[in-house]
């Protein structure tokens, strides 16, 4: 059986595997309580992130993008 690294498992957790790799990623599951219990700490790790989902004020970004219109033309 191949050894999977906690890498591996955030990959499957994220679902950033190949069809390939989640297969044999699960397989490993079902066979290995390490290996699940890695995943369990990932998934709990993974409960305890706060996804920012802020955004810039359009004023700030209208700045920025007019700055680099004001550089891009000098240098033109």
């Amino acid at each position: 059986m191949k050894s999977f690294t906690p890498e591996d498992i955030l990959l499957y957790l994220y679902k950033e595997t190949s069809p390939e790799h989640t297969a044999a990623i699960e397989k490993a599951l079902s066979e290995d309580w390490s290996l699940q219990e890695t995943l369990r700490t990932l998934q709990e790790s993974m409960e305890g992130i706060v996804v920012n989902t802020v955004s810039p004020r359009k004023e700030a970004v209208e700045n920025v993008l007019n700055y680099a219109k004001e550089v891009m033309a000098e240098t033109a």
